[in-house]
């Protein structure tokens, strides 16, 4: 998000939380009332840690400075609720690959008053043609629609029915589906003395980013997970590289078998490593879980 910004031309100061860590409003609201930013980008599922930053408050402390709230939601759309007027988001974004289990290539965007008022007041064009809201926005314009792109329409007709398939099953049900799996993951890892890199009440249900136990090789059980199991793990990034595994439960892909085959396999990875290990313990604890 940084970068992004930085790269168009933004000046952009940024607060700093240790990896598997969330910002508290104090620190937040420090932040803006030394700085006076015109926006404030956060991010609400962080994927590269598996934590999810609480959004209460957040919009008072932006909104009372005169600034714009922007919030990355694209690992926790249709995994985990995404209250957009209730926390009083101006501008979010989403991608269509993770929870929504849709082809990647559109990122779903929503605007509120505030943000749509920023766009309106423009005084100069948006350095990117392709990216310029003022010119989609009227794009889909029911009156005076102006063209500006070729859509592409097999996605969106995949978001379409992406979309019916999470209408059908419901969003409750949907968040209650991805934190039961959640639940029995951790109670698989927990059994096998595995230990999470995020804090119980921050902890993604469907991004779980966990230890790597002590004297394991990471990337040869990664290896035989994708290579033997047809398993991909994330691997850690930035200062966590080589310290974590990060594991998907997105969307369609959020479902027990995947858990249990998981658990089996990292089983087998572990054990083959001489890792202290019973096997089948983990697939016990699942199972007490989903019983």
């Amino acid at each position: 998000m940084k970068n992004v910004a930085e790269r168009a031309g933004a000046n952009v100061l940024s607060i700093e939380r240790p990896f598997g860590e969330v910002f508290t409003l104090e620190e937040i609201e420090k932040a803006v009332k030394q700085h006076q930013p015109h926006a404030v980008g956060i991010v609400h599922a962080e994927t590269s840690t598996g934590a999810c930053q609480p959004m209460e408050g957040i919009a008072k402390v932006v909104h009372d400075a005169g600034a714009v709230l922007i919030m990355d939601c694209v690992t926790s759309l249709s995994g985990v609720p995404v209250n957009i007027d209730d926390w009083g988001i101006d501008a979010a974004y989403s991608g269509t690959q993770k929870c929504l289990s849709c082809p990647p290539g559109l990122s779903p965007l929503t605007f509120g008053p505030r943000a749509l008022a920023k766009l309106d007041a423009r005084k100069s064009k948006v350095q990117s043609w392709y990216l310029d809201l003022s010119m989609v926005r009227n794009y889909w314009a029911e009156s005076s629609r102006v063209y500006h792109h070729t859509a592409p329409i097999n996605m969106n007709y995949g978001l379409h029915e992406a979309l019916r398939i999470v209408l059908e099953e419901g969003l409750e049900a949907r968040f209650a589906r991805h934190l039961k799996n959640h639940y029995a993951l951790r109670a698989g890892l927990t059994a096998l003395g595995i230990q999470y890199a995020v804090e119980e009440q921050y902890r993604l249900p469907m991004l779980n980013a966990v230890f790597i136990p002590s004297g394991i090789d990471d990337a040869a059980v990664r290896s035989r997970l994708l290579n033997e199991f047809g398993i991909e793990r994330g691997a850690g990034l930035g200062p966590m590289k080589g310290k974590t595994w990060r594991i998907g439960l997105m969307g369609e892909a959020s479902n027990p078998r995947n858990v249990l085959l998981f658990l089996s396999a990292l089983e087998n990875c572990l054990a083959a490593q001489h890792y202290a290990v019973e096997l089948g313990v983990s697939i016990t604890a699942a199972n007490a879980v989903y019983q």
